[in-house]
């Protein structure tokens, strides 16, 4: 976080760039050039990390288990989760534990993907997510 937030490109950038690549590299199911390359771009990698760094930095801003801890103020939310089966980068024993606690939500497991919503399975159920609630009035 230090490194990233330091004003001296030669110092920021090293760092961002690694970030950036390394997040890009456990984000998809099988290996995307195309992802590692577009995330390993000095702006968007400096963007990146610096916002996911400062994420957690600060513990994300919320307390420990708060999301499930506080489910119960969710239920009249409409919600689809949407879950890769092989997310490196946020294993599905967190979207588990949610969809347990909020059964309301619809809970979309994508068998070939793991946490980009550059993959085809997951960026078709987050599409379809938004369809069923633009058809159904649920934000007007």
């Amino acid at each position: 976080h230090r490194r990233l937030l330091d004003p001296d490109p030669a110092v920021h950038q090293p760092a961002a760039h690694e970030w950036a690549t390394f997040e890009a590299s456990c984000s998809t199911l099988l290996p995307s050039a195309e992802l590692v390359a577009a995330f390993g771009r000095d702006k968007t990698a400096l963007s990146l990390a610096r916002i996911e760094a400062h994420y957690f930095a600060n513990d994300i801003f919320l307390p420990d288990n708060s999301l499930l801890a506080n489910v119960g103020r969710l239920r009249a939310i409409p919600a689809v989760i949407v879950q890769g089966r092989y997310d490196a980068v946020c294993p599905i024993v967190s979207a588990d534990e949610l969809a347990r606690a909020w059964p309301e939500a619809r809970y979309v497991i994508v068998a070939d993907a793991g946490h980009s919503a550059f993959e085809p399975g997951i960026s078709r159920e987050l599409v379809a997510a938004c369809d069923r609630f633009a058809q159904s009035g649920a934000f007007d």
